[in-house]
């Protein structure tokens, strides 16, 4: 059976919520332009009139589906709620408003704006939470160099995310490529980039790390994790 297309998903969408469907909006990498068509991975928001058992239940085959071909699923959101919800997910709406794609409808913006206060208490809050799974995920890996490997891989895509936020609550207009954000972020926090950039080359395929480097390399990650909390907590006393 052929995987579900986003063309497939906009038409399956619109069925199931008739004209209650106010939105449906490409975000993240995709939206981008620097996305990877061998991974799926494609992120969607869906904004409608209102949400209900009934409607969630419609929706849900087409969720199911869309899984299927490897993409998360959607953000499903009323009018309402994402109108009112920019002060207590100020990362998330600054992404999609910087890099976004709608693909049927019309995305309601007037009101809709991220403050830095807002965006920098966010980014407390996930860096040091990122930083103690990070920790976590470090003492359950142990000496298995697979498995730091792995770590290394799975966590830096959320460390992108991170350093686009620092540099939109410094001011600053981050780079849409992930490797221009970390080299960017990096030197405002004054941490080092490399281990950044050698885990997202290694996720990537494009770079792998062997295996005998992954105790320096995760080193280097999880003190460079560590000074971009430290540099958090200090813009907050600014």
């Amino acid at each position: 059976m052929a995987k579900m297309t986003i063309d497939d998903l906009v038409t399956q969408l619109k069925l199931a919520f008739g004209a209650e469907l106010t939105a449906v909006v490409l975000y993240g990498s995709a939206a981008r332009g620097n996305h990877d068509p061998a991974r799926a991975d494609m992120n969607v928001l869906v904004v409608a009139e209102r949400i209900t058992m009934e409607t969630l239940a419609r929706e849900a085959a087409i969720a199911a589906s869309w899984s299927e071909a490897g993409h998360p699923l959607p953000v499903t959101m009323t009018v309402s709620e994402w109108k009112g919800s920019a002060d207590i997910f100020p990362i998330e709406y600054a992404d999609l408003l910087d890099a976004h794609k709608v693909l049927h409808g019309a995305l309601p913006l007037d009101g809709v704006r991220v403050e830095r206060r807002d965006l920098r208490l966010q980014l407390e809050h996930e860096t040091m939470g990122k930083l103690f799974r990070l920790r976590r995920a470090i003492l359950a890996a142990g000496d298995d160099r697979k498995r730091r490997l792995a770590l290394l891989a799975e966590s830096v895509g959320s460390f992108v995310v991170l350093f686009r936020a620092l540099l939109r609550a410094h001011g600053d207009s981050p780079p849409r490529d992930a490797e221009g954000a970390i080299t960017a972020a990096a030197a405002r926090a004054g941490i080092a980039a490399a281990p950044f950039l050698r885990a997202l080359r290694h996720a990537r395929g494009a770079d792998r790390i062997p295996a005998a480097e992954s105790a320096a390399v995760l080193e280097a990650y999880l003190a460079g994790a560590t000074q971009l909390a430290q540099h958090i907590d200090r813009m907050g006393a600014q």
